[in-house]
């Protein structure tokens, strides 16, 4: 458990029993069209793929966030948002899941509320009952910071004056990923020194085989299967929001923002500056984080929240001090950080940006259509408290400097996902995270999903705390209507306005009970949605997770009508984790009415429930020093799908096995069936997972699954066999150069006849060179066979630090097309370069 931080992605992807069940055969889009709204991207090669491209920057932060407590972390390769499932392979600090057997979601739609009410009932009561005499807390150990009248210089090198202090006093730093408690024979040092501008952190890393430590010269947040170590600092004090900062031996960061409703966020990149030397005892690391990149109330006897990790690559263990113990996570765990003095340092930033893009467009052979745009934007961070900050955008420029990875598209019966990449929508998005969610075991995966904002043209957002109370609002102004709005209906082409507050109140470290409003107004029309959340620990092994939310539209059908409608959503959930095994329950419900326009859910009109279990064995190390441990486990899920008239039944058996080099090995099998257009289809397929640091410069993953599954038409449905087949390898022949390569082969044939139906291959390639900590070449070629695409993607970028950035890239698409009179034929003559652009981006950031 609680190793989201983790980004070795233990297991290449990750999977869902609804994934292997209904999406794994990938043709045609399903009767339910995926709603990730994309935005416009005139100057990325993602452009040239379609209308609306994915909104994005180069953020690779290739980040877990919850998932199941025993699992492992997923995969470097971006994978379809697949459906929910509770075994999927990624660790998590709170699995949310109910206590119902899996019978009792087969409900009658009236039913929803009712078996609601019993689950929040059955949750807390098992809670109460289930807790196991609890050990006398201990007093929780002080780190205090000593202040310096010379700043040291940040160069990796501890020679400075600062550091001559005694190191502060730790006892053993112990694993919690893979194992927890181990010892290992890496020493690490630490200090912690402040003035009135900036912390400083060292960090003395000793290793005894200082040639087997792994690092690189990357991009930012691009180095987690390297070597590293950091902190986690609750700057507030509150148990409810840390800094995460990580740096390899070579010096680069890595960086997340953790709250407790939305765990690990990756996508915030704060200013901190960092320095890492490899010596002959181990390596050392220095840190200067200025106090205007974080919130904290100023004054005499400040305490904060403080713990340290370390990740040793080559035996796959990240230890902690204080040591993290099973069912806990850095804000029950972390040592009190004493300060004397400290005024705070509200910030005030401006970042103006500069873009231009040329894009051109064969219309016909030999004849290219150009089009070119400049445009300016102003983005402006202010303090209007040390502990209230608000962000506004006037005209951003939220081009995508890096394509989405291609993903098979076909076949899908749940929406694809795609994650946020637009800096100002990343920043603090956690705290819109509703209890239980984004974990990939539930129908609504986020509850704002800001993507689903398609080209704003002003956004304005605050965020703060008062004590314990953490809150948040989003206004923005978009200017697309939005996909689901055809020409036939009112307010096509015209603007939206989303609306967002949320508030959550910190009970203790780790639980909260929270608040969430949103509205989405278009030519007089309206979707809004309030609700209410809860996450709770009883004990240190227990989490209790609820949401209800209730929605109110009236949208319009077609012109001249409209459609007033209201609907629930909600669920609830109980888990229990500890080293030895764990457990969880879930039931969530939702009318057929409901709807919300700010979230990326999977499907209404349904109510499902699930149970999962696993037992962890852990083998002789003595005997079995390559295999860190055995891990059973089976789910069991029931659904009523009142869209789809079926129930639909899910059983999954099968057995994790984790080794040394962060070796990962996965079987199961699947039995079930599920409906669609009112029939039932059958499930039975297994699966293969499997991933290894094979060297410290090659990683390999492979997954293979196979049995029956669904052709998603939504009038002629029927039985087919498919297969899915993907590998991928990165490879770094040296600290600077990477290489990775992924393939994915997916096959469907129709069961009654055995005619192929269809055979998609997906190759993603990415080549990077870094020459600097802050420049950097990269080349990325995609080919898609079910579009007859191949898509080029070549980048240069300089970022000094965040906000600080100068981008030139260019792209190009090519089709397999044929001009046959006067039109463009899709799939037939040879392949040829259709689109094409060129875009050019400038910020920069003041501080003052």
């Amino acid at each position: 458990m609680n190793g989201t931080l983790e980004r070795q992605r233990d297991a290449p992807c990750r999977d869902s029993a609804k994934h292997l069940a209904a999406t794994m055969s990938k043709h045609l889009a399903a009767k339910r069209p995926a709603p990730c709204r994309e935005a416009p991207c005139p100057r990325s090669a993602q452009h040239l793929v379609a209308k609306r491209p994915a909104p994005c920057r180069d953020s690779a932060k290739h980040l877990a966030r919850a998932q199941h407590p025993a699992a492992t972390a997923r995969s470097t390769l971006p994978r379809q948002r697949e459906a929910p499932a509770p075994w999927s392979e990624a660790p998590s600090r709170n699995r949310t899941v109910s206590c119902l057997r899996p019978s009792n979601p087969i409900v009658p739609s009236c039913a929803g509320r009712l078996s609601f009410s019993i689950l929040i009932n059955i949750a807390f009561t098992t809670s109460l009952h289930a807790q196991t005499p609890q050990p006398e807390p201990q007093a929780r150990p002080e780190v205090r910071a000593f202040r310096v009248s010379r700043p040291p210089t940040v160069d990796g090198i501890l020679d400075d004056e600062a550091w001559n202090q005694p190191a502060v006093t730790t006892t053993d730093w112990l694993s919690y990923n893979p194992l927890h408690g181990d010892r290992i024979p890496q020493r690490t040092s630490v200090w912690v020194a402040y003035d009135d501008d900036y912390f400083y952190f060292a960090f003395k890393c000793d290793d005894p085989e200082p040639a087997g430590i792994k690092t690189s010269i990357a991009r930012r947040d691009n180095v987690w299967s390297d070597d590293w170590v950091g902190l986690s600092l609750d700057s507030l004090g509150t148990g409810q929001l840390s800094y995460h900062m990580m740096v390899n031996p070579s010096g680069i960061q890595m960086d997340m923002l953790n709250s407790i409703a939305g765990g690990e966020d990756p996508a915030p990149d704060w200013i901190w500056d960092s320095a890492g030397r490899v010596n002959e005892t181990g390596y050392t690391v220095e840190i200067r984080l200025p106090l205007q990149s974080i919130r904290f109330k100023g004054g005499q006897n400040l305490r904060m929240g403080i713990l340290f990790w370390r990740r040793v690559s080559r035996i796959g263990v990240s230890v902690a001090w204080p040591p993290l113990e099973p069912g806990k996570w850095v804000f029950e765990k972390n040592a009190l950080l004493v300060v004397p003095e400290l005024n705070a340092r509200p910030p005030r930033e401006l970042i103006p940006t500069a873009t231009f893009s040329t894009n051109q467009q064969k219309d016909a052979p030999g004849r290219w259509d150009s089009t070119g745009k400049g445009a300016v934007g102003l983005s402006a961070k202010v303090g209007l408290t040390p502990t209230i900050t608000l962000d506004a955008t006037v005209n951003p420029d939220f081009s995508q400097v890096e394509s989405d990875a291609f993903q098979v598209q076909v076949n899908q019966r749940f929406p694809v996902f795609y994650p946020e990449k637009r800096p100002f929508f990343m920043e603090g998005s956690g705290i819109f995270t509703l209890a239980g969610t984004l974990n990939g075991d539930q129908s609504l995966y986020s509850a704002v999903n800001t993507r689903n904002i398609v080209d704003p043209r002003v956004g304005v957002k605050i965020t703060g705390n008062t004590g314990r109370l953490n809150f948040a609002t989003l206004t923005a102004v978009d200017e697309e209507s939005g996909p689901s709005v055809t020409t036939d209906q009112i307010g096509f082409g015209r603007a939206r306005t989303f609306n967002i507050a949320r508030g959550a109140y910190s009970i203790k470290p780790g639980s909260y009970v929270g608040a969430i409003a949103t509205d989405m107004e278009l030519a007089g029309t309206f979707n809004r949605v309030v609700g209410a959340d809860m996450s709770l620990k009883p004990t240190a092994n227990q989490t209790v997770n609820v949401f209800a939310l209730e929605s109110f539209s009236d949208t319009p059908r077609t012109t001249g009508s409209t459609g007033s409608r209201a609907g629930f959503g909600g669920q609830a959930g109980y888990s229990y984790s500890s080293r030895t095994w764990n457990f969880g329950s879930h039931l969530e419900h939702y009318d057929r009415e409901f709807q919300m326009d700010t979230a990326f859910i999977n499907r209404v009109g349904e109510t499902n429930g699930w149970l999962y279990g696993e037992y962890n064995f852990y083998p002789d190390k003595e005997k079995w020093p390559w295999l860190r441990r055995i891990q059973p486990f089976t789910f069991n899920q029931a659904t009523r799908d009142r869209i789809q008239r079926g129930d639909e039944l899910f059983t999954v058996d099968g057995i994790r096995l984790f080794f040394s080099r962060q070796g990962f090995f996965r079987f199961d099998e699947l039995v079930g069936h599920e409906p669609w257009a009112g029939q039932r289809f059958k499930a039975r397929r297994w699966r293969i997972q499997s991933n290894a640091q094979v060297f410290r410069w090659l990683r390999f993953y492979a997954n293979a699954n196979a049995g029956y599954a669904t052709f998603y038409d939504p009038v002629s449905p029927y039985q087919g066999r498919a297969s899915d087949v993907s590998t991928g390898v990165t490879y770094q022949p040296s600290g600077r150069l990477s290489e990775s390569v992924d393939f994915e082969r997916v096959a469907f044939d129709r069961e009654s006849t055995g005619e192929r139906v269809y055979t998609v291959h997906i190759v993603n390639t990415k080549t990077a060179y870094q020459f600097t900590n802050h420049f950097f070449l990269r080349a990325i070629i995609q080919f898609d066979s079910s579009r007859y695409q191949t898509l080029t993607d070549f980048l240069a970028s300089y970022e000094l630090h965040p906000g600080t950035v100068f981008y030139a890239g260019y792209g190009s698409l090519i089709e397999q097309r044929e001009f046959r009179n006067d039109q463009w034929i899709t799939g037939a003559g040879p392949y040829q370069t259709t689109r094409r652009g060129l875009f050019l981006k400038a910020s920069y950031l003041r501080r003052f």
